[in-house]
């Protein structure tokens, strides 16, 4: 793996994990009791994104820890992969 390759694997693992991480937690307006006018009552109220960027990228920092480990590690290989198909048959 490249420097490319690692910045596209945690690009990748990060978007993942934040569409993960963002209905943790959401309140609805209707949950809060304050509808703002011309919306629908269960659109999110009071999204703390600061708190959820953090979560998200710390969670991503350890999964692309462990997978570039795997793979700078020569856990996993090229050739690994490409017999994965065998496994399953």
């Amino acid at each position: 793996m490249n420097l490319t390759g690692g910045i596209v694997l945690f690009a990748s693992i990060w978007f993942l994990t934040l569409f993960c991480v963002m209905p943790i937690g959401q309140r609805s307006q209707a949950d809060a009791g304050a509808v703002v006018r011309g919306t629908h009552a269960g659109a999110p109220a009071g999204i703390n994104w600061r708190r959820k960027l953090i979560w998200t990228t710390g969670i991503t920092a350890a999964i692309w820890a462990v997978l570039a480990w795997l793979i700078l590690g020569g856990v996993i290989t090229r050739a690994d992969i490409s017999q994965l198909d065998q496994l399953i048959r």
